[in-house]
């Protein structure tokens, strides 16, 4: 008996672990089969997308054994009941007890393709409402004016007793039939991993940070993720900021098409909210763009196709607490395109790094690029010396819910084996072809914002995809550059290499100086 075997035995029947002594003709009658199905679908509900069956054996856990052809039409059955529930059988082990008497083990893996997925970035200033507006969103409850449905986000203690969130957080709204699927409590690994399962189309959130010293972890989601669209949050009682216009030209400089959302609708008087929504299209106008007043699920529709054009930018105004505009919100959520996936090698960059009890070391982050499947063997890295691991994917979560295969948009946890925790850093990447280390490039920049003058030797932090690294400005096409200008500069990361290609957008900052760039030309670690 091998030692799964025996370990499943031990442990008897789980959330994802049933036990069947055989299945034949009579488990296929409609009844019964539909019975079988739905019991199937609960166990893949917890087990995040797989399920195990032991067969030959009884419930209670005891060996019975079956001969090969009752083997087979159980395995025969259960390939049914997987097709039916949109599953599929990925591995079967087979053991004999006693001469020509099996017991076996079925894996089934439920079946990822075909959701639509799209993936908002959030931002805003702090106490602007981004993760109440999200949590009402996925619960369908309104807030109690104090930010009840924040703690759906803040998931750090610290968090919630500051009420300020000081990382990135990720939730899913799902929708089946046009309406949203709503969690009783978003903070449940298993309702989050049903409503995956359940859904049609994922609307996934980045919920990013407000609150000034964390600048640089705003940027790093909003950067580090296959954002498709950035939403950005203005309090009504509080208007414009200058983290709004910081944020909004973060999202612009990333080139993504933006939604506005007011907050707070419920504290402030028709006059004031004027007001807000006046200089909100004022501020839109001054970067090009064009304001669209949201006000109907017949005008969300419309806004939906509008933004993908990036000029236009839809606004809908809120309120948690009363929930006014949140149809509308939704509808214009459903009705959003989701990315074009390419069909390129597969890349992501790794944006934290965990160690999970029985799993080992895990990576997670939103892929770039290509796909991804269990057993793949990629490459990780660089390291220090600029060289990669290979590494073997061992299994793979999306919002708590296992899948056999993800692509570019998804986001998701990778557990790897071949390499150390302790040597896992952010910024690194997998890629299933070898990159190679960068410690150079050229860039085209834009001055945003500077006291003096910029000139050679001047070390920012450049912020490309995850990576959040020193640069040294080694070169510069004229004697300095200033606030306004454009220039070419030659940058070297000042610690260690990474890996960054031609056409890549980045921002740079000291302080509250800051530019953005796009790199022109790459030179290879020798």
């Amino acid at each position: 008996m091998s030692n799964r075997l025996f370990l499943l035995l031990k442990k008897g029947e789980g959330e994802n672990v049933e036990f069947k002594e055989f299945l034949n003709s009579y488990h296929l009658k409609e009844g019964r089969f539909q019975s079988l199905a739905c019991q199937m679908s609960h166990r893949l509900i917890m087990g995040r997308g797989k399920a195990i069956y032991v067969i030959g054996v009884s419930d209670s856990g005891e060996l019975k054994g079956i001969d090969e052809k009752t083997f087979e039409e159980t395995v025969n059955v259960l390939e049914k009941l997987a097709k039916e529930v949109e599953a599929r059988i990925s591995s079967i082990e087979k053991y004999e007890v006693e001469k020509n008497s099996f017991v076996g083990i079925v894996e089934i893996q439920k079946n990822s393709n075909g959701k639509e997925r799209v993936l908002i970035g959030t931002a805003g200033h702090v106490d602007h409402g981004k993760s109440t507006l999200v949590g009402c969103l996925i619960t369908g409850r309104a807030d109690d004016g104090d930010g009840s449905t924040r703690i759906y986000l803040d998931v750090l203690k610290h968090e919630i007793e500051r009420g300020l969130s000081a990382d990135l957080s990720f939730a899913v709204l799902g929708f089946k039939d046009g309406k949203p699927i709503r969690m009783k409590n978003p903070l449940n690994k298993r309702e989050k991993a049903e409503v995956v399962e359940k859904a049609e189309k994922l609307v996934s959130f980045v919920d990013t940070v407000g609150h000034e010293p964390w600048l640089r972890t705003t940027i790093r989601g909003l950067l580090g993720q296959k954002i498709d669209y950035g939403l950005l949050v203005v309090a009504a009682n509080d208007g414009i900021t200058r983290t709004t216009k910081e944020h909004l030209g973060i999202l612009l400089a990333m080139e993504l098409p933006v939604i506005i959302v007011v907050t707070k609708a419920d504290m402030v008087s028709e006059e004031k909210l004027k007001g807000v929504i006046s200089s909100i299209s004022s501020l839109l106008r001054s970067v090009g763009r064009l304001p669209y007043r949201v006000e109907s699920e017949e005008s969300a529709v419309k806004a939906s196709k509008l933004v993908f054009s990036k000029p236009v930018v839809p606004v809908v105004v809120t309120s948690a607490v009363t929930l006014e505009g949140y149809n509308v919100l939704e509808t214009l959520l459903y009705n959003l395109k989701s990315r074009k996936f390419t069909k390129e090698d597969f890349l992501m960059y790794i944006d934290r790094i965990y160690r999970v009890s029985g799993v080992g070391t895990v990576v997670s982050g939103c892929i770039r690029s290509g796909e991804l499947r269990e057993g793949d063997e990629v490459f990780l890295g660089p390291f220090h010396d600029g060289s990669f691991k290979k590494v073997r994917v061992q299994s793979m979560e999306m919002h708590y819910y296992r899948v056999e295969k993800a692509e570019a948009g998804d986001i998701v946890g990778v557990a790897v084996k071949g390499v150390k925790y302790e040597e896992i850093e952010r910024g690194m990447v997998l890629s299933k072809k070898e990159p190679k280390a960068i410690r150079e490039f050229d860039a085209k920049v834009i001055v945003f914002a500077h006291p003096t003058r910029i000139k050679v030797g001047y070390e920012p932090v450049v912020h490309v995809e995850t990576i959040a690294e020193t640069v040294v400005f080694k070169e510069i096409d004229r004697d300095y550059l200033k606030a306004g200008d454009r220039g070419f500069v030659k940058m070297m990361f000042k610690y260690r290499p990474h890996y960054v290609f031609e056409g890549q957008k980045f921002i740079f900052r000291e302080g509250r100086s800051k530019g953005v760039g796009e790199i022109v030309k790459t030179y290879e670690l020798a």
